[in-house]
């Protein structure tokens, strides 16, 4: 176990954030996490966090999955205080931090979350990993499942994921799968490109559109220039960047502020009165 003293950092609302789909609350304070092959689980108390790992595997992949690094008040006080909406979503969401996500991972689950809610998309995830992930056992030596790899659903029926309620979904899985252990797409390739190509790569994948292609972008390759624009998105800026969002004075981290904007819509937008 290890205790961190984090600024801006709100486990509670990174797993609601709609990025994770692999975390929940196990206690009051406390939520697990799965990532790779790893178990997480944190308890935090105001800025105080405590990490059920050791030093090292803090400092190996725990500090760069949750992004420790970087320091989001930066991103927060870049805020044009006269925008008076993204004002209140950022002080709503100000414990949020982009992720860094296994890119399979990420592909999979934005691929699932089409047409889909954050509850059911969970769902799905935990049916996948405990029919065809690999079994781990955690620290308490409790039992849980790693996320499939291609190899694992490449050459499946494409009908066959239904019986994990993935509806018709299952052959954007499927066929993602297989394109790429047939080396199709090459994820190698797409991890060492900027932004927009690798944004045109994933659209060549089969079930990938323009907005999951931005999600996999912003939450499995940590281009913090993707914006996705989902319902939540579409509806803030019809009611409040009727001219466009301002990506301008934001540039290079549109994705925060979508963040921030998408968790208030999802959150906060209909129970906090707005400043």
């Amino acid at each position: 176990m290890i205790q961190r003293t984090i600024e801006n950092f709100d486990i509670r609302q990174i797993c609601d954030s709609g990025q994770c789909f692999r975390m929940a609350q196990v206690k009051e304070n406390t939520y697990s996490v799965i990532a790779a092959d790893r178990y997480l689980e944190i308890e935090q108390n105001g800025k105080e966090c405590t990490f059920s790992c050791g030093e090292e595997e803090f400092e190996e992949f725990w500090r760069s999955y949750f992004d420790l690094d970087c320091d989001y008040s930066g991103y927060i006080e870049s805020v044009n205080p006269n925008d008076k909406y993204l004002m209140n979503a950022v002080q709503f969401g100000m414990g949020i931090r982009i992720l860094h996500q296994e890119l399979w991972e990420m592909t999979v689950s934005f691929l699932i979350s089409q047409q889909n809610n954050i509850v059911r998309i969970r769902r799905c995830i935990q049916n996948l990993c405990e029919r065809y992930g690999e079994e781990k056992r955690n620290f308490r030596g409790e039992c849980y499942y790693t996320f499939p790899v291609p190899e694992a659903l490449a050459f499946l029926p494409e009908d066959e994921l239904k019986e994990c309620n993935l509806g018709y979904r299952s052959k954007y899985v499927v066929r993602t799968a297989r394109s790429i252990v047939q080396e199709e797409i090459s994820f190698r390739r797409i991890q060492e490109m900027k932004y927009r190509d690798a944004k045109a790569e994933l659209l060549k994948l089969y079930g990938v559109g323009e907005k999951v292609a931005d999600c996999i972008c912003l939450f499995g390759l940590h281009h913090l220039e993707a914006f996705p624009k989902d319902t939540h998105i579409l509806q803030a800026l019809s009611e409040h960047y009727k001219r466009g969002f301002p990506r301008r004075r934001y540039k290079g981290y549109e994705g925060v502020m979508q963040q921030y904007v998408f968790y208030w819509e999802l959150k906060g937008v209909s129970h906090v009165p707005i400043i």
